[in-house]
């Protein structure tokens, strides 16, 4: 199932979830230009991706901590980065109208700090503890998990094969949540870090629980006045 939109307008301008994409993109053209030894060039992205890239060894020996952050907003090629920001850009702006600008930018990052510890706590072959890792996915996994919360009947444009189908978020993204627990589960990784989009996915449903709902509920409230 791909999504191409929900049906869900929000109520409020969603300027950080635009932040996030338009930085997320930069980032992402930027290096890959670099690489391409069209702007800057091949050993200014070699370079920024061994700085800013997490390796899970390192994290579990405090070295290079900031790389929790900073692998958010990189990605290993256009798909990866696509895919992403089509995920982010359907369910992030309803997000951001529950918790607030502000609010959603630190849901968004403990979110993805969430998913990282979620996958180094997932690893078990010690060679693994080696490999780099980066994306958003983890962070909008939390996005994915806050917007089931807050609009459970939402429903969500989707192409289904041939079909386009407009499907309840409890189902969408019920879905799409069994399917990343059953590839960590069976260890069908293929380069995928599936347990950080369980544990970023988790992590957006507790925060939507605990903060989310009641923001949501009074924003609604004040729109009734």
């Amino acid at each position: 199932m791909l999504p191409l939109k929900d049906l869900n307008r929000s109520s409020t301008t969603p300027h950080v979830n635009r932040l996030l994409l338009i930085a997320n993109i930069i980032i992402f053209a930027v290096l890959w230009l670099s690489s391409q030894n069209i702007f800057l060039d091949e050993r200014f992205s070699n370079t920024a991706g061994n700085e800013f890239i997490m390796v899970p060894n390192e994290i579990i020996h405090g070295q290079r901590l900031y790389t929790l952050i900073t692998s958010m907003f990189m990605h290993a090629g256009w798909i990866h980065l696509l895919g992403n920001m089509l995920y982010l850009y359907i369910f992030g702006d309803n997000v951001e109208d529950a918790f607030g600008h502000l609010s959603y930018l630190l849901f968004y990052i403990i979110c993805g700090l969430a998913a990282a510890f979620a996958h180094i706590m997932s690893l078990t072959n010690p060679a693994d503890f080696y490999v780099a890792v980066l994306g958003a996915s983890g962070a909008i996994s939390g996005v994915l998990g806050a917007y089931v919360v807050l609009y459970p009947k939402a429903r969500i444009v989707s192409l289904v094969g041939y079909v386009i189908l407009p499907i309840p978020t409890i189902l969408f993204l019920g879905f799409w949540f069994v399917m990343q627990w059953l590839y960590g589960l069976f260890d069908a990784s293929g380069g995928v870090a599936y347990w950080a989009h369980v544990g970023g996915f988790i992590a957006g449903m507790i925060l939507a629980v605990s903060f989310g709902l009641k923001r949501k509920r009074a924003r609604e409230a004040r729109l009734r006045l």
